[in-house]
């Protein structure tokens, strides 16, 4: 199983959307098995999938559980291949809870929970929060790959300084293999502004951009309010395209070596 990363210290920058987005292709055109775990409290991505619940269990219990069972945890989706690990604020009590917690290593209980699943999915996907706090902290240590989403504004560049270094951290004391994939341009527009920023992003040599970026349009914000991935809402608006191009861009960076990641990119 091949574990991402989604993250960003900034808001707004279509975090959840590459999640889901890029969980979903992955699953539905390229007919990969695929989890999707939501690590933000806020749980949009379960809300996504009609999966927002305080009935059932959650990725807090990963982060609590000594040894949870991940077929309670893990909820099916209306999507074939596509599980979730549903999210919601539940978390920040269990990362409140886990810093306190001195029985046992705080940074790998991701990995260890996740670990137990491994041969029922060629990828995991993390969609995390905005932050950097302790399920973050596991969600890298538990990863193979990082994708920064990125928005062109006057804020855009905030923050990334301060998730390289952590991403240095983390490869350092809890993971060495970790890989800073790419970031990845979302809403853009072609104007000045989005076409300055992408430049001076591709000329920094410590973060390497998807050639891909993904339009702006209407219809990624009506597949909110639809609660639908925008292939399934919108498979011949710009931004499907664009995300449909961007998993196979990741898929073709995939090495032989890596654990089932030839399969994938021939599934590709």
């Amino acid at each position: 199983m091949v574990t991402i990363s989604i993250i960003n210290l900034k808001g707004g920058v279509a975090k959840t959307l590459t999640a889901v987005n890029m969980a979903h292709i992955l699953a539905s055109v390229h007919n990969r098995r695929v989890l999707l775990v939501d690590n933000d409290k806020q749980g949009n991505a379960s809300k996504m999938f009609g999966l927002h619940s305080y009935e059932e269990k959650s990725v807090a219990d990963i982060m609590t559980e000594k040894r949870p069972n991940m077929q309670d945890i893990i909820a099916g989706t209306q999507y074939s291949s596509l599980d979730l690990v549903p999210a919601n604020m539940n978390l920040l009590r269990a990362n409140l809870a886990v810093m306190v917690d001195n029985t046992r290593q705080r940074e790998t209980r991701f990995r260890k929970a996740l670990g137990a699943i491994a041969e029922a999915y060629d990828f995991c996907i993390i969609d995390n929060a905005p932050d950097i706090n302790i399920s973050t902290i596991n969600a890298l240590a538990a990863s193979d790959d990082v994708i920064i989403p990125i928005k062109i504004d006057k804020f855009a560049f905030d923050g990334l300084a301060e998730l390289k270094e952590q991403i240095g951290n983390t490869q350092e004391e809890l993971n060495p293999a970790l890989r800073l994939r790419g970031c990845l341009v979302t809403s853009y527009q072609r104007n000045d502004v989005n076409a300055q920023g992408e430049e001076w992003l591709r000329a920094q040599k410590d973060f390497p951009v998807f050639h891909t970026h993904i339009r702006r349009t209407a219809k990624v914000d009506e597949s909110t309010f639809a609660a639908l991935p925008i292939v399934t809402y919108s498979r011949r608006c710009g931004a499907a395209a664009d995300y449909l191009q961007f998993v196979r861009e990741y898929l073709g960076m995939l090495s032989d070596s890596d654990t089932n990641l030839k399969g994938a990119a021939r599934h590709g």
